[in-house]
């Protein structure tokens, strides 16, 4: 039985290992790193502006010329956020730099583990996979120019979300996503793909048997306080939707708004 992936104690415990850390960016960057260390809750001291954030996994190539976050979430109301850890980590540079030079070439992977949410400022509903931001300038004809570094086409920042499966997502991005699906869904009967080092390590590191009766508390005191503040956030999205209600808004609106779905918003005003 695996542990959930969902789970940031859990999925601290295998993007932290050498092994797993190495394998996930090389499928899903293209790029082959060393490390020495790898960091958990990292934050730069002092702040960069007024912006105090801190990153998941954090890890530098042992020639400091690459910088690598990995970020899990479980939700994407504040999608914009992990653009602004990624640009942070360019702001970060330049505290004792002479120039402008971008002397390291940042990368950022986010991990979402619950469907989108979010729609395109069209109000077309997002339901990808993959999305790659870029970040090098390209010709009116697409022609990318590499100006920083950035392999795989020059896409610095990459979001996975395995809740909405593409029949034309590369294995070796598959490989991973199924791994973190099934730790969720399917814990106890996974069908992974071994063969990758990187998958195998992660599934004995996550194994149920594997985790010390330290981590485990630990998963579960983390689940305990997710679902505390889930159901914390819910209450004031539900009289959110209540004062709407009364306002007048009509069902569509409260929709957009909330969140929540059409039946709930019924339940709501039949109430």
């Amino acid at each position: 039985m695996l542990g959930n992936l969902d789970n940031e104690v859990i999925f601290k415990k295998a993007f932290t290992n050498k092994i797993v850390f190495k394998a996930f960016v090389r499928d899903i960057l293209g790029i082959e790193i060393e490390v020495d260390k790898i960091e958990t809750e990292k934050k730069f001291e002092p702040k960069i502006g007024y912006v105090d954030f801190e990153l998941d996994i954090f890890a530098e190539s042992v020639d400091r010329r690459i910088v690598i976050e990995i970020q899990r979430v479980e939700y994407d109301s504040h999608f914009d956020r992990f653009l602004h850890y990624f640009l942070m980590l360019i702001a970060e540079q330049q505290r004792n730099a002479k120039t402008y030079n971008i002397d390291q070439t940042v990368y950022v992977i986010v991990v979402l583990t619950a469907p989108y949410t979010i729609s395109e400022k069209n109000g077309k509903p997002i339901l990808d996979e993959v999305l790659l931001i870029q970040m090098n300038p390209q010709t009116l004809k697409g022609e990318i120019r590499d100006l920083y570094g950035h392999k795989s086409g020059g896409v610095p920042l990459v979001c996975l979300n395995p809740n909405h499966p593409d029949k034309d997502t590369p294995k070796q991005i598959r490989d991973w996503l199924d791994l973190i699906y099934q730790s969720i869904h399917n814990p106890q009967r996974p069908s992974l793909n071994t063969e990758n080092e990187g998958i195998k390590k992660a599934i004995e590191l996550i194994s149920f048997e594997n985790l010390t009766p330290e981590e485990r508390r630990e998963a579960k005191d983390n689940e305990s306080k997710r679902v505390t503040i889930a159901r914390i956030e819910n209450a004031k999205v539900i009289e959110i939707a209540k004062n709407m209600l009364k306002k007048g808004f009509d069902n569509e609106t409260i929709v957009e708004l909330t969140g929540l779905t059409p039946n709930q918003i019924e339940k709501l005003r039949e109430n």
